[in-house]
């Protein structure tokens, strides 16, 4: 017997008969002799109509009372659960993620988890009961509410999985697992048996949407096997662990991309050496993320800084450094949107030099032009005109082999 935490998104809890299907695959591991903690996001769309909601009162909204808000989403699938579980006859008890123990920074709308005091759920699982969690929140010090962002019920359930050194973390959502690039986008986009941690971190900080960061990273800090499958389906997921058996490694394993990217260029810095420190704690108080960074020196003494950020973040980004300006102390700004970044994984890249040039060879002859470049040891990220995006996806699918089936270990 072990401790399993499964966690299900909002789509696989979007409606009662998908909560029922949902207690059903969790009887299923209950039924093999395993203690199990659930882990669930809000019904459907349910976020997403509570901010409509809120944006009708106000359009700056108090983030406080947003969290106040948004947490009620959760626990609204909670219980709906618990209540299928127990109508099925087993034993079951719902926590928000206080109760669950789940301490959080004072980042309202973002926080991150700093500790679990998982006492009251391992007394649930000794008297013998199936324990669901409400993912996407904890409690501060003060005892105040805290979301935890984008992915947050991926990063408690993988948090829980830690906290109580669970055996593995399953991720149950609308795909089948972990594809070599987004089968929406791609048709010949094929499923991974496996793929390592920090690949899959790579991917998931590059756009992949199938996992959160957070999560990954919790997962490989505390070693925890994660296995991402499908709500819906009876079919083997893929494993995410830290190093990958299943299958020879291709140089190349996942493509990501992500679009509505915006180039931002700051010109005739002085040429202090606390200027680029000063302009990104500057924008990281404002917990404002920049992405890839160019720096290059004029023959006048001066410095140029181009750095790549979500459009979404332009206005807020461009008002910070503006209103410091006479800090920061530079001549103008520029900026460029309708933008994308495409980036390519694999820690086969270690081994095989010339990576990176074969990419841009490869966008080359398709005429699509390379502005920015970002390379780490087991990826290289590109940022290209937004409507190239597909077909540069597309062609280094099939340049770098990853439509072809892969060569499974004996």
């Amino acid at each position: 017997m072990g401790l399993i935490v499964q966690k299900f998104g909002g789509t696989s809890v979007g409606n009662i008969e998908k909560i029922k299907h949902v207690a059903t695959r969790v009887i299923e591991e209950a039924a093999q002799g395993n203690e199990v903690v659930v882990v669930v996001s809000a019904m459907g769309k349910t976020t997403d109509e509570l901010v409509r909601m809120a944006n009708e009162i106000s359009n700056t909204p108090s983030k406080r009372e947003m969290d106040m808000l948004l947490s009620t989403g959760e626990q609204v699938t909670i219980s709906f659960l618990t209540m299928a579980l127990l109508e099925k006859g087993y034993e079951a008890v719902s926590f928000t993620g206080w109760q669950a123990g789940i301490q959080a920074e004072s980042i309202h709308g973002n926080a991150r988890i700093l500790d679990i005091d998982a006492n009251r759920v391992c007394e649930q699982l000794s008297a013998g009961k199936i324990v669901v969690v409400a993912g996407f929140q904890g409690v501060d010090t003060s005892g105040e509410i805290m979301t935890l962002g984008r992915g947050g019920s991926d990063t408690t359930a993988v948090a829980l999985a830690a906290a109580l050194k669970a055996e593995r973390c399953d991720i149950y959502t609308d795909v089948t697992g972990v594809y070599t690039t987004d089968p929406r986008f791609v048709k010949s986009a094929r499923k991974l048996q496996s793929i390592s941690y920090d690949e899959m971190l790579e991917l998931a900080n590059l756009g992949a949407g199938v996992l959160h960061p957070r999560a990954v990273e919790f997962a490989k800090n505390y070693g925890i096997p994660l296995v991402v499958r499908s709500s819906i389906e009876q079919e083997q997921g893929t494993i995410i662990e830290e190093e990958v058996t299943m299958e020879e490694n291709l140089i190349v394993r996942g493509i990501a991309f992500e679009d509505s990217i915006t180039r931002v260029s700051i010109f005739g810095l002085t040429g202090r050496l606390t200027s680029l420190s000063t302009i990104f704690t500057t924008l990281a108080k404002q917990h404002l993320n920049v992405d890839i960074i160019i720096q290059s020196i004029t023959d006048t003494g001066t410095t140029n800084l181009t750095f790549s950020i979500k459009t979404k973040d332009v206005s807020e980004v461009l008002n910070v450094l503006e209103s410091n300006k006479k800090e920061l102390q530079f001549e103008r700004i520029e900026t460029e949107s309708d933008l994308a970044k495409v980036s390519i994984v694999g820690s086969g890249m270690v081994s095989n030099p010339g990576v990176a040039a074969e990419m841009f060879a490869i966008l080359a002859d398709a005429g699509i032009q390379v502005k920015m470049v970002s390379t780490s040891e087991i990826k290289v990220s590109t940022v290209i005109p937004d409507k190239d995006m597909v077909q540069a996806v597309e062609t280094l699918h099939v340049k770098f082999q990853l439509d072809e089936r892969m060569v499974v270990k004996a």
